[in-house]
């Protein structure tokens, strides 16, 4: 018999339910937790799938189009969510902060003045300890001239070209002999 992703209960079937972006085959009482999700074959129609929110008592009902901001041909495109919207912070954001801030000769105190913010959170970022939030990335980006979005380094813009077909792995590779 099948268990729950999410509490262990064994059940006999089990709904495929979207939970903070991640599909988990969920018993009845843990599907209130997310959305379900379910297959075109469901005759509910769209896009491959539809979603509905288990928050409501009747799970069949068809409230509404989720795909109509998705472009509504039947691709098998998957389902847009909260996450496809989020910039992801650069693993080494922490550098980034440390590096523009001292190459501007400013402390962490300064900086935390100019930020109007206080010199422990600086202190705390440029460790590593803790993720800016979306307020304080702008706060710093727009300080220390810097992004702090993954995929926009320094070191990414040697990768950048106007002609696409240019570059070859010859162009990269640093040889040992």
């Amino acid at each position: 018999m099948p268990q729950c992703e999410m509490c262990g209960a064994e059940q006999a079937s089990l709904t495929t339910t979207k939970v903070e972006g991640a599909e988990l085959e969920l018993c009845s009482s843990c599907t209130d937790f997310g959305t379900e999700v379910r297959d075109e074959s469901s005759g509910s129609g769209g896009g491959k799938y539809s979603t509905s929110s288990s928050t409501g008592k009747s799970s069949s009902s068809s409230s509404g189009s989720s795909g109509s901001g998705s472009g509504s041909s039947g691709s098998s495109r998957r389902p847009r969510d909260m996450f496809d919207d989020m910039e992801e912070i650069a693993t080494d954001y922490d550098d980034r902060i440390r590096d523009a801030r001292e190459s501007r000769g400013l402390s962490q105190e300064d900086l935390a003045d100019q930020l109007n913010e206080k010199a422990s959170l600086i202190r705390k970022l440029e460790r590593g300890d803790t993720l800016p939030t979306d307020e304080i990335q702008r706060k710093l980006e727009r300080a220390l001239d810097i992004s702090l979005v993954e995929g926009e380094s320094v070191e990414d813009a040697d990768w950048e070209s106007d002609d696409p077909g240019t570059m070859t792995l010859g162009d990269v590779v640093k040889r040992k002999d």
